[in-house]
């Protein structure tokens, strides 16, 4: 196993790769260590799912089971790039990539019928959606904006929508019968097995068996009323077209897999309630399913000209829809996984409450976020800018985050203990002593969930918590709600060990709207604070907060400390970024900031060093650290237009910066004197290097593939300085 895993994934991360990767692993080579790669991305998992259908040479080791044993040993050094959490579509466009380029994958059953068909959906069931992260998380989360990272953002503030008081932008969310009001919780006093069955007046269906649960789990059930879900989104269009503003619906259709796309779905068929009232016999027989978004539906239908009129007709009478892409008429209900909650909130917040209409320019809009649970935290967000004005980046305070999601905590909607209920009844959770742990009463097409958090992960949360705040000694808030029961059940977890430890009165334990008002007062006071919370705000708060702050989530310090021993260095939040691809397959420019891998980097050396005892390791992630500051000092960073600096420049200047801080030090003379000359060569370049970066900027680039690029066509794109290739070399 190499010292540090690298892992290869998808879309713009994974071109940046292509061009930092060789000189990551050159560099590293000179301290005796070495950087392997594993393939987590979403073609090389289909690819791993299917070695039957493939030929010898075409058949791909499971790499993503290999690092979920790696990353529950002490050996663990995994830096962790950005994945695509894959929707239905995406899944189905991929597959489809890979059948073009002859792998004989199967297709994606929407309606599997024959065993075949049911153990390929099965597969692709476990690719879809967040399906790695809960794999590779075996610690909990440290992420917090890098100090300077954090100095560089306050010295150069980007740009801040203006708020105002009569902003028509608010949220809406259910008043009752969704997964917050519905929820019950408990904590287990000793391990059990547990199944779940659905009651009905024709009998009893187990819904899924076998579940195991160690003591101390806490274990939660709730469900979310489809009739109540109806009545609220119908009452939400209306009231947008009143208030005469978009209509925005944001989900988080990637983590929460099962339910979200469920939710989505029905959102999709309200806006177009009319015509699935006309046609609703018709769109089926055309295979029109609404979970797969308007996009899917409108390619269905659009050789059916009075279905296709209908539509026109309805979309003219309903209010403006929030845009992905106004340019391309590509709408908030295209594809569930275009529009992200932790991304798209922030985003529109951060313009001042303005999000792209049909028409192409910016207007108010309503942000339906139909479950209550964590829609406060956005809520009291607006209301506190309306009252207040737009924070201030250049004095703003910081929000570093400590999040519980170790062993798949909190992993809600998207374990497979989530169901669209088929028939009106009872659903029971029974323990395998015949308890009945949760029950709730449900109509058909209900959605019913449960999720789980171990007492391990619980305690440790805590104790990074505990750790961090003696760090930083500053506010540090528990975000959790005594009248919410998942979260009274962690409170009774909280506070005997933050009283054993004496540090009760270091922490606060508030309610996520309160909590978001006082690190909102926090920060614009210029003073920093620490959120503690669960998994789901955990991703939320870790995009809000730095994109205010930073104007982007990419380039967050994300450090998680596995469980045993082990480390895994997030390169921050931010997405695969698609956009970035489309521009660089159109104007071969990369728009992709690496600042978050240059940070990982240096953490993941440093860390091998204090494991493994390498000096010559910590030396070089130290350097790493002083080139990441050269990158930021000098403004190096890529450029958003086509014909200036972008993701490959950036690489150069680091590989520059990274041998003339190592050339410099004093610690170690043998990696001084090996990177000396490189460091010289490198500067006395670099008008040729520039220009062969740039020369190739403005025509399409051909990468072989969006999902499976091929690596040749790949590298030719991104490695394009021949001078720079000659004096950085090859991995061995």
């Amino acid at each position: 196993m190499p010292d540090i895993i690298y892992t290869k994934v998808d879309e713009a991360p994974e071109l940046a790769s292509a061009s930092l990767l060789p000189i990551i692993q050159k560099f590293a080579a000179a301290a005796g260590v070495s950087v392997g790669t594993k393939d987590i991305s979403l073609a090389g998992r289909i690819l791993a799912a299917f070695p039957d259908h493939l030929s010898e040479d075409q058949r791909q080791s499971d790499d993503l089971a290999e690092l979920g044993n790696l990353v529950k040993t002490a050996e663990a050094n995994v830096i962790k790039l950005p994945n695509i959490s894959a929707s239905v579509p995406q899944l189905v466009e991929a597959i489809r990539e890979l059948q073009g380029q002859g792998f004989a994958v199967p297709d994606y059953p929407e309606n599997p019928k024959t065993d075949d068909e049911k153990a390929a959906r099965a597969k692709y069931d476990a690719i879809k959606g967040s399906a790695v992260n809960p794999v590779l998380r075996e610690g909990n989360s440290d992420r917090r904006a890098a100090k300077a990272v954090k100095s560089f953002a306050q010295a150069n503030p980007h740009r801040m929508g203006d708020w105002t008081a009569d902003s028509k932008t608010d949220v809406s969310s259910m008043s009752g019968n969704d997964f917050f009001s519905n929820e019950s919780s408990a904590t287990l006093k000793s391990a059990t097995a547990a199944k779940i069955v659905l009651e009905t007046a024709s009998g009893e269906t187990v819904l899924k068996d076998g579940l195991e649960y160690p003591a101390g789990t806490v274990v939660d059930a709730t469900f979310m009323s489809v009739a109540a879900l109806k009545d609220f989104l119908a009452a939400e269009i209306d009231r947008t077209k009143d208030q005469g503003i978009l209509f925005s619906l944001h989900m988080k259709a990637t983590m929460m897999k099962v339910s979200d796309p469920i939710i989505f779905g029905h959102a999709v068929k309200a806006f177009l309630q009319p015509v699935f009232d006309k046609h609703g016999d018709a769109m089926a027989a055309l295979g029109v399913n609404p979970n797969s978004g308007l996009g899917d539906l409108l390619a269905r239908v659009k050789g059916n000209a009075e279905i296709m009129a209908d539509i026109d007709a309805c979309m003219a009478a309903r209010p403006p829809m929030y845009m992905v892409d106004s340019d391309k008429g590509i709408t908030n209900l295209h594809v569930s996984s275009d529009v992200i909650i932790d991304a798209s909130m922030p985003a529109l917040i951060r313009a001042g409450g303005k999000g792209w209409g049909p028409d192409g320019n910016e207007h108010d809009a309503n942000c339906v976020i139909p479950d209550n649970s964590y829609a406060p935290v956005y809520d009291e967000t607006i209301r506190f800018f309306k009252e207040n004005g737009k924070l201030n980046p250049a004095t703003a305070g910081t929000v570093q985050n400590i999040g519980l999601m170790a062993q798949k905590a909190e992993e809600y909607g998207s374990h497979p203990t989530t169901f669209e209920i088929p028939e009106a009844g009872t659903v029971k959770m029974i323990l395998d002593d015949g308890t009945v742990l949760h029950q709730h009463t449900v109509e058909a097409g209900d959605i019913w969930r449960s999720s789980s958090t171990r007492q391990a992960p619980i305690e440790d949360w805590v104790n990074l918590a505990i750790s961090r705040q003696k760090a930083e000694g500053c506010e540090a808030i528990f975000w959790l709600d005594a009248a919410r029961p998942h979260d009274a059940e962690l409170i009774a977890y909280v506070k005997p060990i933050l009283e054993a430890q004496g540090v009760a009165d270091k922490f606060r334990i508030m309610a996520p709207r309160e909590a978001t008002r006082a690190s909102l007062e926090t920060i614009t006071g210029g003073r920093n604070s620490i959120a503690v919370t669960g998994n789901v705000l955990r991703d939320y708060l870790t995009d809000l907060f730095p994109i205010l702050e930073l104007a982007t989530s990419a380039k967050m310090l994300s450090i998680v400390k596995l469980m045993n021993g082990g480390g895994l260095f997030e390169t921050g939040a931010g997405g695969s970024a698609p956009k970035h691809v489309q521009q660089l397959m159109e104007e071969n420019h990369l728009r992709w900031d690496s600042l978050g891998e240059f940070c990982a980097l240096g953490e993941s050396l440093i860390f091998l060093a204090d494991a493994r005892g390498n000096e010559k390791a910590r030396v070089l992630g130290i350097a790493a650290e002083k080139a990441t500051q050269g990158i930021l000092d000098h403004d190096r960073s890529p450029s958003r237009k086509v014909g200036e600096p972008d993701n490959r420049d950036s690489h150069y200047w680091f590989a520059r910066y990274w041998a003339e801080a190592l050339a410099a030090q004093d610690q170690d003379a043998e990696l001084a004197a090996h990177f000396a000359p490189i460091a010289e060569a490198l500067a006395a370049a670099e008008a040729k290097i520039v220009s062969e970066l740039a020369t190739v900027q403005g025509a399409e680039a051909d990468l072989g593939g969006y999902y499976h690029t091929d690596p040749a066509k790949t590298v030719a794109v991104m490695r394009p300085s021949e001078t720079l290739n000659a004096i950085i070399g090859n991995p061995d």
